[in-house]
């Protein structure tokens, strides 16, 4: 685990501690002592504990101008014993949308289990967003994960689409991700009625 970095190559245009609007702003990375684990594997001192105990991330883009953020994720998603959702929808969600983000993109390659509970965080983020013409997407869950998030209805409050899951994120820019996601959502809403 300790070898999983948080994705880099856009850091040449965005850096979550050198951004003012980030909750993460002027946070200090001790490269050579690893602090943080997931269970008792240590974890690379690049990702951001966010309050979980199994479930951390980066920020890995920002776009204030575009209310657009890639949150990339690590860890166990587990809102059965430790309300993730919480941590998540509170600690940097809520943040980000004080300073104009209301579409998330969760990129969960590295998500390794998902445990659900209630839904109500779900529900409340979704709720906020979409009120803003926002949205949430999560992005290339492992096949059991997507299956439980499926199986607790979260599909409900975030778009986890097949078509979505396997998109090759790390080759695009911050910018064509965006649009592609924009085009897809706007095309499947069309769909709909």
């Amino acid at each position: 685990m300790h070898d999983i970095e948080p994705f880099f190559i856009w850091r040449d245009e965005y850096i979550s501690e050198e951004d003012p609007h980030s909750p993460f702003y002027r946070r200090v990375y001790d490269e050579f002592s690893y602090h943080n684990a997931i269970y008792n594997y240590y974890i690379h001192p690049q990702w951001d504990d966010f309050g979980s105990a199994t479930l951390y991330l980066k920020i890995i883009w920002a776009d204030y101008k575009a209310k657009f953020a890639i949150i990339e994720l690590l860890g166990e998603w587990n809102d059965a014993l430790y309300n993730d959702i919480m941590f998540l929808k509170r600690n940097i969600a809520e943040h980000l949308m004080s300073e104009g983000i209301i579409k998330f993109l969760l990129i969960s390659d590295n998500v390794l289990n998902f445990h659900a509970d209630e839904t109500d965080y779900y529900e409340e983020w979704f709720e906020e967003v979409i009120e803003e013409k926002g949205w949430i997407v999560n992005i290339n869950l492992l096949d059991h994960v997507r299956k439980e998030f499926k199986k607790y209805k979260i599909d409900r409050y975030m778009e986890i689409d097949e078509k979505l899951n396997k998109l090759e994120w790390r080759i695009m820019k911050p910018s064509f991700i965006f649009e592609f996601i924009e085009k897809y959502l706007s095309e499947k809403q069309k769909n709909l009625y």
